[in-house]
């Protein structure tokens, strides 16, 4: 196994550091503007602020990353997110910051990760091999579940010690994210020739509608998450089915990303090389029959257990859809491909929480979980039949 370069390596300290600041800051910015507002409302509206430029966003950026060095277009978002934390930080030590002033931070916010997102996808091949891609994929998506489990504890720590000191924290990790991103080795790659076009913005979408195994890899992502999500209900599960505090709703919460987190290490240690579309189908099946199990549980362990399993079974399905979209997609398109895709994991995810959160007002949670768990199951079964090229694909690179 070749050892993956000193610019990869600079790489995942800019994904860490970067996130690790990301979360922290979101974690304070929810508190501080309960402690101004004590709304729920602006709680969401917050959110709100936060989604709506990465949605409209990321499709312009990544025609950006397919015309410019993509270190500079990392660093611009990592930029912007410094520019929010320091505001943050004077505004809340000199006691000026007001709720509308952190609505604007949150638009901030929201172009800062539409500018990431594309960018820290393409980057990726250009600094290791194509031989390399899935281990380094899957190192680049542990540091980000570590930051997502720690990042918010030491955020919410750091808050209670002064909500400007958690923002000061926040500026000195930002700093360090960008200094990383320009220790990175500048690599060539084919930039996207000729005058910018509606056309060429919608490029990635009309290259993945071409390609077979593309569309069913992002699509089968996408669906799977849309049904079996199941975050937006583990507070009722933690209340009124598993009978347990806050404590335990945080437990609950972490178990996918543990879970993730440790199969991320496996892959990066002994990456998946034959049977890949089956792997990848599996994956899901299996995330599936998690939530199903899940569903009926009345035991905490359990509940953690089943969790943790489909945590590191979508971790399968992530690292070879990453994979296979970054290999299948030539240098001069990935920003823009990576965009769609970028786009497409931010939708479900949202996607998900709202379709289990109003399933559940019909049918309960128990009944929303069950009829999510099985929807993803048929997603699985249908899309052996619509993608079978997906399905039987050996290798991740057929070059």
């Amino acid at each position: 196994m070749t050892a993956l370069p000193r610019s990869f390596h600079y790489f995942l300290w800019t994904r860490l550091a970067g996130n690790t600041a990301n979360q922290m800051l979101l974690v304070a910015l929810g508190w501080q503007m309960y402690d101004l507002t004590g709304s729920a409302w602006n709680l969401g509206l917050a959110g709100l602020y936060q989604f709506l430029p990465a949605i409209v966003l990321t499709i312009p950026a990544g025609q950006l990353v397919d015309r410019v060095d993509r270190r500079k277009v990392l660093g611009a978002g990592l930029a912007l997110l410094l520019a929010a934390a320091v505001v943050l930080a004077l505004g809340t030590y000199q006691g000026w910051i007001s709720a509308t002033d952190i609505f604007a931070l949150c638009f901030v916010l929201g172009t800062a990760r539409a500018l990431q997102a594309p960018a820290q996808q393409a980057i990726v091949p250009q600094i290791v091999s194509s031989a390399q891609l899935p281990r380094a994929l899957a190192l680049s998506t542990a540091m980000i579940k570590m930051s997502t489990i720690g990042g918010p504890a030491v955020g919410g720590f750091l808050y209670a010690a002064g909500p400007s000191i958690a923002y000061a924290v926040c500026v000195a990790l930002c700093v360090v994210s960008i200094a990383f991103v320009f220790a990175i080795r500048r690599a060539h790659h084919a930039t996207s020739k000729g005058p910018v076009t509606f056309a060429t913005l919608l490029a990635g979408f009309a290259y993945i509608g071409r390609h077979r195994v593309i569309l069913g890899a992002i699509s089968l992502d996408l669906f799977a998450v849309v049904l079996g999500g199941v975050t937006a209900l583990l507070p009722m599960y933690a209340k009124d089915v598993l009978q347990t505090g806050p404590w335990g709703l945080g437990l609950l919460r972490a178990a996918a990303a543990l879970g993730g987190l440790l199969m991320a290490f496996a892959l990066a240690r002994r990456p998946l090389e034959r049977r890949v579309g089956r792997w990848m189908f599996g994956a899901v099946a299996v995330y599936g029959a998690a939530i199903f199990a899940f569903a009926f549980s009345h035991a905490f362990v359990l509940s953690f257990a089943l969790l943790f399993v489909s945590g590191a079974a979508d971790m399968v399905s992530v690292v070879i859809r990453q994979s296979l979209v970054q290999l299948e997609t030539p240098d001069e398109m990935r920003g823009r491909v990576s965009a769609v895709n970028g786009t497409f994991i931010q939708a479900s995810n949202q996607l998900g929480e709202f379709r289990a959160g109003a399933l559940a007002a019909v049918i309960g949670p128990v009944g929303s979980v069950i009829a999510g768990a099985l929807g993803t199951l048929a997603v699985v079964a249908i899309w052996t039949r619509l993608f079978p090229m997906l399905v039987h694909r050996d290798r991740l690179t057929t070059r």
